[in-house]
C-alpha cells in the first residue's frame, strides 16, 4: 500500500486539511453500528423514484444518448426548469443563458460561491442551518457569518439582517437562505422575503436561496421566493432529490441572471464537463410530468409529521412547528440539559432511536434534536414509543 512521500505531506492544501468532516454524516455512521436501531438522522426519502421517470432514463440509455452534454445542460432539461419556474413562481428564465444543470445543490452551492467570492468575503448564514454550507463557504475562500435566529422562530428577519451587516457582517457579499428550512422545517412568509430584499438591496448583497424542499411545504401553504421580488440579485438553487426522491441521482440546477450565469456556467463546465445524459432526461420528465408524484409524496410527509410532532410533544420536547421539508427541530425537555450530543449518543444507545444534535446545525442549535420523518410510518411509531420509554425511564 503506497504512502505518501515525505516532503509532499506539508505541501497540501491547508484551508481544506483545517476543515472538518461532517458532523451530521459523522454521528450517522458512528450509531448505525448500533444492531437495530431505528435511524431519523439523514434527510433521505425513503420512498422510490416514480416509474415514469426510471422509464425516461432507461428509454434515453436504449436510445444510446451516451455521449457529452451540452456544459450548461441538455436542452429538454433546460427547458423542462424554465417551465416550471415560469409556472410555480412566475419568473422567467432563458433556458440557453440563465440555467444550467447541476450534479444536485451541493455541487450548485460550490459552483455559486466559488463564482460570487473573493478570498475573506463575508456571506451571511441564518442559523440552525445545513452545516454543509460553512466548509462550502470556506473552501470557496469565504468567511460565514453565523446569525442565531433561534430567538426569531427560526426566521431572519429584517431586522436581525440589518443589525448584523452594520456589525460583525459589515461589508459582507452575500446571505443565503434556505427555504423551507433545514433543520427547522420552517418557511419564510411573502412578507419576510419583502422585508428581507428591502434590506438585501439597501447593503448590496447577493442573495442565494436553497429552495430544494420548494414542493415540500404543508398546510396548503404557497412557496414564495427571493427571485419574485429581487431577481436581478438572486441565485435560486433547487433539485430533485427529495421531491421525487432521487437522491442518488444527484441533478439540480441553478437559475440566475445571464451575467453572472457566465461565470458560474464556466466554473460548472470545468468542475464537472457536463451531467450524465440520462439522469438530465429522467429529471425533465418528472419536472414536466411529475406534479402529481410530489403531491402525493408531501401527503405522505404532512401525515408522518403530525405522528412524530404528536408523540414528541407528550413527551416532553418543543419546537416551531414545521411547515416544510421533512425535519422536526426539536427542544430536549429541560430535565435533559442542554448537552445534545449528550442526549443523542445515550438515546441512540438506550433505547436506539438515532437523532442528529442540534449544535451540529450551528448558532441556536444547542439543546434541540433534528428528526427526519422521510421514513416509514412503521418507523416513526417505533420510535416514539422507544423515546416516549426513555423520557419515562428517566423520571
Amino acid at each position: 500500500m503506497p504512502t505518501l512521500a515525505n516532503n509532499l505531506s506539508d505541501t497540501i492544501n491547508r484551508r481544506i486539511e483545517k476543515l472538518p468532516k461532517s458532523e451530521i454524516r459523522s454521528f450517522s455512521q458512528k450509531i448505525s453500528q448500533i444492531p437495530g436501531i431505528v435511524k431519523l438522522t439523514v434527510g433521505e426519502p425513503d420512498l422510490n423514484t416514480p416509474d415514469h421517470i426510471k422509464q425516461a432514463a432507461i428509454d434515453d440509455i436504449n436510445r444510446d444518448d451516451s455521449h457529452y452534454a451540452p456544459e450548461a445542460g441538455k436542452e429538454e432539461y433546460l427547458n423542462a426548469v424554465s417551465d416550471y419556474l415560469k409556472k410555480s413562481l412566475g419568473v422567467y428564465y432563458n433556458p440557453k443563458n440563465e440555467i444550467c444543470a447541476t450534479v444536485g445543490v451541493s455541487e450548485a452551492l460550490n459552483v455559486s460561491f466559488m463564482a460570487i467570492l473573493n478570498p475573506g468575503d463575508k456571506v451571511i448564514v441564518p442559523t440552525p442551518v445545513w452545516g454543509v454550507y460553512f466548509g462550502i463557504i470556506k473552501m470557496a475562500g469565504g468567511v460565514p457569518i453565523e446569525v442565531d435566529t433561534s430567538a426569531d422562530n427560526f426566521i431572519l428577519t429584517a431586522a436581525h439582517l440589518a443589525e448584523v451587516m452594520e456589525n460583525e457582517g459589515k461589508g459582507a457579499k452575500a446571505v443565503i437562505l434556505t427555504d423551507p428550512s433545514n433543520p427547522t422545517g420552517r418557511v419564510y412568509a411573502k412578507k419576510d422575503l419583502k422585508e428581507l430584499a428591502k434590506v438585501i438591496v439597501d447593503y448590496n448583497l447577493f442573495a442565494l436561496s436553497d429552495e430544494i424542499y420548494a414542493e415540500l411545504i404543508y398546510a396548503q401553504k404557497k412557496h414564495y421566493s427571493l427571485t419574485q421580488i429581487i431577481p436581478d440579485r438572486t441565485i435560486l438553487l433547487s433539485g430533485l432529490s427529495k421531491n421525487f426522491a432521487m437522491t442518488g441521482w444527484r441533478i439540480g440546477y441553478i437559475a440566475a441572471p445571464k451575467e453572472i450565469m457566465q461565470t458560474i456556467s464556466k466554473i460548472n463546465s470545468f468542475m464537472i464537463t457536463s451531467v450524465t445524459d440520462n439522469v438530465q432526461i429522467g429529471a425533465a420528465e418528472a419536472i414536466g410530468h411529475g406534479e402529481q408524484d410530489y403531491i402525493e409524496a408531501r401527503a405522505i410527509y404532512e401525515r408522518r409529521l403530525h405522528i412524530i410532532q404528536t408523540g414528541l410533544e407528550k413527551n416532553g420536547f418543543t419546537m416551531a412547528t414545521p411547515e416544510g421539508a421533512f425535519y422536526i427541530f426539536a427542544k430536549i425537555p429541560s430535565k435533559f440539559g442542554t448537552d445534545d450530543v449528550a442526549f443523542a449518543t445515550d438515546l441512540a444507545n438506550k433505547v436506539k432511536v438515532g437523532v442528529i444534535p442540534g449544535s451540529y446545525f450551528g448558532a441556536g442549535g444547542q439543546g434541540f434534536v433534528r428528526l427526519s420523518y422521510a421514513s416509514s410510518e412503521k418507523c416513526l411509531r417505533t420510535a416514539v414509543e422507544r423515546i416516549t420509554t426513555y423520557v419515562n425511564e428517566q423520571l
